[in-house]
């Protein structure tokens, strides 16, 4: 793989040969837009990769905040994460349903608390699928582990930043909604929320970092994604979405190009779409 931190991502060979490390842990973080009508938690529970825990963004968040899946306290975080068997000492390798939207934003909360023995699995859950790799529906009884968070401030941006920088124009804000959302011309799939996108911000559609099989692009034509865009990826960014999710995507993809000053607006467009004390272009 041609990427400037490969260790980012494994593809289904790797995890196939390693899954039954004692010191690699696998998580399915899947998670789905409300709209779809489907049951991250049931599927799980009736199939996925043998020694998998479920890893529930919805829950290991701020479930005080309005906003979905908000980042919890570096207290939530180990805690949670301590009953999953999920800790220092050990490669976690994190998947989804969907291929690596969700799974992505686990990798970006890992790292924010101090984690970066973290991966995620090239194509997900259905490329696993789809090569006949073993499934499974038994329950997992992990063991305790210890996990150490502390919180990297450097890759997260909240919202009193986000309206300095529409003054100051100090990172570049890329936004990975669909361009109908980000130019207002199509509604946003939240209710109550102004259509639209931040000012000065640039659109790159997360499915443009993927193959068609799912699976993200050589290093060169991820740069070649960010560069289309119109992103220097020479300068601060900072990555934006509907939620903070596929974000994430998009901070993983420049991650996988070498890019060091990455950050993601954790309210995303639910919190800046949502208030009218925001500038909104369109």
């Amino acid at each position: 793989m041609s990427y400037a931190n490969p260790q980012s991502l494994v593809s289904t060979e790797w995890l196939a040969r390693h899954m039954n490390a004692p010191d690699v842990r696998v998580v399915d973080a899947s998670w789905y837009m409300p709209q779809l009508g489907r049951d991250p938690k049931a599927e799980f529970r009736a199939e996925h990769i043998p020694g998998a825990v479920h890893f529930d963004i919805d829950d290991i968040a701020d479930t005080d905040s309005d906003l979905p899946h908000m980042l919890p306290s570096p207290e939530k975080f180990s805690s949670r994460c301590r009953r999953l068997g999920l800790g220092d000492g050990v490669r976690i390798v994190v998947y989804d349903g969907g291929g690596c939207t969700a799974a992505a934003r686990a990798w970006w909360m890992f790292r924010v608390f101090g984690h970066d023995d973290v991966s995620v699995l090239d194509g997900g859950l259905p490329k696993w699928k789809a090569e006949g790799r073993p499934l499974d529906n038994l329950p997992d009884v992990p063991r305790e582990r210890h996990l150490s968070a502390r919180f990297n401030s450097f890759l997260v941006r909240d919202l009193e930043q986000m309206k300095a920088n529409v003054n100051r124009n100090r990172e570049q804000v890329v936004d990975a909604r669909a361009e109908g959302r980000f130019r207002g011309t199509e509604p946003e799939p939240r209710e109550g929320l102004r259509s639209g996108h931040i000012p000065h911000s640039l659109n790159l559609p997360y499915q443009r970092l993927f193959r068609e099989d799912g699976t993200f692009k050589e290093g060169p034509e991820l740069r070649q994604a960010f560069e289309d865009a119109g992103v220097d990826l020479k300068k601060p960014v900072v990555t934006t979405c509907g939620s903070g999710v596929t974000a994430c995507v998009l901070a993983l993809g420049l991650h996988l190009t070498g890019h060091r000053q990455t950050a993601v607006y954790d309210g995303s467009w639910t919190e800046w779409g949502g208030r009218e004390d925001t500038p909104v272009s369109r």
